[in-house]
């Protein structure tokens, strides 16, 4: 007789904007979709508002970067190719990117934006999409946003209640029916470990490190750090991380931040996703203080059923 095949295993990548999917754990969804996990994107906002920040960019002919409708048509460009990079699908919430207010005092957010979104209705087509793929594991961002901006903070919100809602038949109704997922992270971009590590060792190496003041300012602002439970190795999967984010080329300079540390050196140094583990609704072992998971599907696995 010929071995059942299990359930395919599923995980579901919420962000704010296009482009964080390519900054924040995309070699490790490369990685499991490379495995034949099932990965699903889910993007926030269209991005609307976000600035060039690339100064070689050039706007793809045919459309332009003015106006609130020409940016979404060019990150969505842009998106799909990230998407295409890192061998996942992506689905789109339709919500309209906040913008990050700047000056003292902080002006109003810019009306109809996600950030001020009611909360059920924010979170009802995450609800309707968690129970549409139906996740085994779901990643988002911490209740900060990861740094103060409005989307930011508001997709954890709605990540959160989709996390706790989805399974419950008695909520949002007409969505689906109820999926429950097993486990909640939050991945982490740049702990103080990972920032720290690096730093020497791009300085040990003779060469000027990119984060020597950020390392400086995060200490002097005294910003918490969250714990980091989960190390996914990923070496393998940084050209396709780097292929996404060259792809989103409006905001991501191929000459800036995210490529100033040569890639031997990361490999060997922080060859590792972050995430912590906000919730499990699995039995996972104890582990002792410096011992970290290495599978964000630990305790899943044994879960699925052929």
């Amino acid at each position: 007789m010929s071995v059942p095949e299990r359930e395919p295993l599923r995980l579901m990548a919420v962000h704010a904007h296009p482009d964080d999917e390519s900054s924040k754990g995309a070699a490790a969804t490369a990685r499991y979709a490379a495995e034949g996990v099932e990965v699903l994107v889910v993007t926030c906002t269209g991005g609307e508002r976000g600035d060039i920040l690339n100064p070689s960019f050039e706007v793809p002919e045919g459309h332009e970067f003015e106006t609130i409708e020409g940016r979404r048509a060019v990150r969505r460009l842009e998106m799909a190719k990230a998407a295409e990079a890192l061998g996942v699908r992506q689905q789109w919430l339709g919500f309209v990117d906040s913008g990050l207010p700047e000056g003292d005092p902080l002006p109003p957010l810019p009306e109809g934006c996600f950030a001020l979104v009611p909360l059920e209705e924010a979170a009802e087509p995450l609800v309707r999409a968690v129970r549409e793929f139906r996740p085994h594991v779901i990643t988002t961002y911490d209740p900060s946003g990861g740094y103060p901006h409005p989307d930011h903070i508001k997709c954890h919100d709605v990540s959160f209640e989709a996390f706790a809602a989805a399974g419950d038949p008695d909520r949002y109704p007409g969505t689906g029916e109820p999926w429950e997922p097993l486990k909640l992270y939050y991945n982490h971009g740049f702990s103080m470990n990972r920032i720290r590590a690096v730093h020497e060792a791009v300085e040990g190496a003779g060469l000027e490190s990119p984060f020597g003041d950020w390392v400086e300012s995060r200490d002097a602002r005294e910003i918490p750090e969250r714990p980091v439970t989960t190390l996914v190795p990923v070496a393998d999967w940084f050209p396709n991380r780097d292929a996404a984010l060259t792809a989103h080329a409006s905001q991501i300079d191929p000459a800036g931040f995210f490529f100033a540390v040569p890639r031997d050196l990361e490999v060997d140094v922080w060859p590792w996703d972050e995430y912590e583990l906000a919730e499990s609704r699995v039995p996972l072992p104890e582990r002792a203080p410096g011992e970290y998971e290495a599978d964000l599907f630990e305790g899943v696995r044994s879960e699925v059923p052929a």
